[in-house]
């Protein structure tokens, strides 16, 4: 697990750096506000422990910034600042929990352990998969072999009722009714139209194909081993 630490009072850094290594954690240390922030938009981390009082800019800025960025990872807040309205306004810059300095080791440890279990627990369920490819339903993103594939809302609907029936054969009736959940005329061909703008996009400059038509019946998405 990679953490980042974004303190600039040198002992209070070194404390919480030095707890969460022997925690087996993997910890990167920043003491400003800027550094802070192109460290957290520059490398994948677990957990983020944010001060709000730092030079360069504030933490509350820092936090705002990274929320745009990545909505996902889990941020902590540090402060001597513990008024209700200090909480309050450190959870609405996108903070996930608030601990009011001085605090011992093992609050601290306590507040990185819920936060992390929180964390994997949303992201196993927000996260679909068939074969190599990837659907995160927080972020609203599609990927591919790590490629990441733009889809527009109406095709990301689509393809996430895919994947949550992979391997049924899927009519066009079935489409209709719980993708686009209105009544149209069944000699629509919006269902073909999107399942063609889908397969473009997700199968076309791959080997493997995932999304199949069978004849007379609909379409299935599945390996095309299975």
């Amino acid at each position: 697990m990679n953490i980042l630490v974004i303190e600039d009072e040198p002992n209070v850094a070194a404390f919480i750096r030095k707890g969460l290594q022997e925690q087996s954690y993997e910890v990167d240390v920043v003491h400003d506000g800027l550094s802070g922030k192109r460290h957290a938009l520059r490398k994948d981390y677990d957990l983020i422990i944010l001060d709000i009082i730092l030079p360069g800019c504030s933490g509350l800025e820092v936090c705002r910034d990274i929320r745009q960025d990545n909505p996902l990872v889990p941020i902590l807040m540090l402060t001597a600042l513990g008024t209700t309205d200090d909480v309050v306004t450190g959870l609405n810059a996108g903070a996930d929990d608030y601990l009011t300095k001085p605090f011992k080791f093992k609050e601290l440890q306590a507040r990185v352990l819920a936060l992390l279990r929180r964390s994997n627990l949303s992201q196993e369920s927000s996260q679909l998969q068939v074969a190599d490819l990837t659907m995160n339903l927080n972020a609203k993103t599609v990927h591919r072999a790590g490629r990441e594939i733009k889809l527009t809302a109406k095709e990301f609907a689509l393809l996430e009722y895919f994947i949550r029936n992979k391997g049924r054969v899927l009519s066009r009736i079935d489409l209709l009714e719980n993708v686009w959940e209105l009544n149209f005329d069944l000699n629509s061909n919006v269902v073909e139209v999107y399942v063609n703008y889908l397969r473009n996009k997700i199968d076309k400059d791959f080997d493997c194909k995932l999304l199949h038509t069978v004849i007379g019946m609909g379409y299935v998405l599945k390996e095309e081993s299975q």
